[in-house]
């Protein structure tokens, strides 16, 4: 009998999105479960109240109690070193490898990860965020020498109410900045319902279409020792492997 995966995610605690859509991705993957524990997250903004929420002592917290499940990864599935610096994430990451004994990843980096080994340098981004919030995601990945080639944003800051849009927007959304040609779609945000959507919007539109949600499934699995291939459906994202 194959030796049984569990995957452990840290959850914001609006989300109503990234706990079924991850369910759903491994549901045919045989002896791979996922875990969920959440932490206070209920405002995306800039303001000093917003970004207390993603303090690493109730991150910590919540990433102990997973470790009771004996889980063999830990993912913080959220998108906040996107606004608050790449470094945070790092930092999160090694802070919870120590504490935890497990390994650990982020949606960020998991999306950094898929775009560096796609060798992809243009992007679109999509997202439900604020304009300052947007402004800084820009930002970021311009530090890293990534030309921003057109942007979409909803200008919401209610973390619950991202997962209220629409498929029809989403779509939408990712057309519009496709239309500018980047190498790359990413729909940055795990409360978004773009997942799904992924693999009929590659289809049709010719490009990569990156959603944080499957980013960090697709990671966590690699971590765990399993192939994110054997995920069908869900977008070119899962056929990525080291290499490119």
């Amino acid at each position: 009998m194959a030796r049984a995966i569990r995957i452990g995610m840290l959850t914001p605690s609006t989300n109503t999105v990234l706990e079924p859509l991850t369910t759903a991705m491994v549901a045919g993957l045989q002896g791979v479960s996922v875990h969920f524990q959440r932490f206070p997250v209920t405002e995306i903004a800039l303001s000093e109240r917003a970004l207390a929420q993603f303090d690493d002592a109730s991150i910590l917290e919540a990433a102990a109690l997973l470790a009771h499940a004996r889980t063999d990864v830990i993912a913080w599935n959220g998108t906040s070193s996107g606004w608050l610096g790449f470094a945070a994430d790092e930092r999160l990451v090694a802070r919870i490898e120590l504490a935890t004994g497990a390994a650990a990843t982020t949606a960020m980096l998991a999306l950094n990860e898929v775009l560096a080994l796609r060798r992809v340098r243009s992007l679109g981004f999509v997202t439900p965020y604020l304009d300052a919030v947007q402004a800084r995601i820009v930002a970021n990945y311009a530090s890293l020498d990534y030309e921003c080639r057109a942007e979409r944003h909803l200008g919401l800051s209610d973390n619950f109410s991202f997962a209220e849009v629409t498929h029809e927007t989403i779509e939408e959304m990712v057309r519009a900045v496709a239309a500018a040609r980047p190498e790359a779609v990413a729909v940055i945000c795990t409360n978004l319902r773009a997942a799904p959507l992924a693999a009929g919007l590659e289809a049709e539109l010719g490009i990569p279409v990156y959603d944080t949600v499957a980013a960090t499934v697709w990671k966590t699995l690699r971590l765990a020792g399993a192939d994110p291939a054997r995920i069908e459906g869900w977008g070119s994202i899962f056929a990525t492997a080291a290499g490119g």
